[in-house]
Parts: structure tokens; sequence; C-alpha cells
């Protein structure tokens, strides 16, 4: 699900939204940078990426995937495994780190969807269940084990070292594989279970 319907049908949802979901990725690849610099990689503080400011963390294709097909991101931040202490357990905090993030953005959307003056409003409640639809969508799709994505980190960090060189080596291939995924469309059946996981999620805590 794209911002460009949202765009059309009503572009003040769409002005209202874009800074929220800009936010929503550069807090993703931020997360990542913090994470790493707690396991002793400075690389992203010395590249000034640790900062909020939107423009040191823009991909314009990234926010291009997110305006037409609902996820996108944003530039990755650098991160020296090498200097990480603790690996296995810093490699995949820091994988999963922007996921969390994501989550944590989606549920206190769904937390505010509650309210009745939210329900009430169409303004606000389409704002928040995009934002929490969209949010929980990039989560799930960077938790997919496939390079360059998170889950390939999560994936690489509970291999033993002798298949970690292995699947190292299969990482090249990891963004033709995704692109091929996303032009023959084989994950919608992934984003539209999650969107109704979303939905049950909404029903069920209204109870």
């Amino acid at each position: 699900m794209g911002l460009s319907g949202v765009f059309f049908n009503n572009p003040l949802i769409f002005i209202l939204l874009l800074p929220l979901l800009l936010y929503s990725v550069v807090m993703h690849e931020v997360a990542h940078g913090w994470v790493a610099f707690i396991f002793g990689d400075n690389t992203a503080k010395y590249y000034s990426r640790l900062s909020l400011n939107p423009l040191k963390h823009i991909d314009i294709v990234g926010l291009l995937m997110l305006f037409l097909f609902g996820f996108g991101w944003a530039k990755p931040v650098p991160i020296n495994y090498l200097n990480l202490k603790n690996q296995r357990l810093a490699i995949f905090c820091v994988a999963i780190a922007g996921c969390l993030i994501n989550f944590i953005i989606a549920a206190f959307s769904v937390f505010f969807l509650h309210f009745t003056f939210v329900q009430s409003n169409f303004l606000l409640a389409t704002i928040f269940l995009i934002l929490a639809r969209i949010n929980i969508t990039l989560a799930a799709f960077n938790l997919i084990p496939i390079p360059p994505l998170d889950g390939s980190k999560v994936f690489f960090s509970f291999l033993p070292e002798k298949f970690q060189h292995i699947f190292a080596k299969f990482e090249i291939f990891g963004f033709f594989i995704l692109i091929a995924l996303l032009w023959t469309k084989a994950l919608e059946p992934i984003i539209d279970a999650l969107n109704d996981l979303l939905i049950r999620l909404i029903n069920f805590s209204k109870m």
C-alpha cells in the first residue's frame, strides 16, 4: 500500500503523513547506529549519522519506494562490524534495532486509535491507521532474511562461524533476489497477512 493513492484522494492526509513516515525510516537507521555505538563502533557518530536531521539520511529511491509501494528506506547507517564487542550478540541487536523502532511506532499508533476523539476524527484515524500499517510492513519486510535486509543479519548472527562465511558469499545476489520478489509481487501475500493481523489486533484491543 503506497502513498500515491492517498496523495490523489486526500492531499491533506498525505502532507501530514509524509514527515511521520519519513521519520519512521530515519529512526530505523538511527537506531542501528546508536546500538552499534553502544557495542563499541563509532562509525555512524563519526559521519554524523546519529542525527535525526532527515537530510542526512534521505535516499531518493527509498523515498520513492515508500511513496509508491508503502515500504522504503533511508541511506544505510555506516557500521564497521569489526569494531563491535561481543560480535554475535552485537550483530543481532544492531540488526533488530531498526525493526523494533518500527514496531514501537506501530504500537503507539494503534494505542492512539483507541481514543474516542481519534476514532471520531476521520483525519486522525486515517493517519494513525496508515502509520501503523506501513511501520508494521517496514518492520516485517526488513526481517526477511535476504541481504541487504536486516533479517539477513539476524539470520547471520545465529549461524555457526563456518556457515557465516558461506552465507556472506551469497550476499551479492540478495539484492537481485529481492528485486525479483518485488517485481513478481511474491511478497504481497505476506504484506496482506500483516495488514489483516493489524486489523485483528485493533479490533481485539477494543474488546
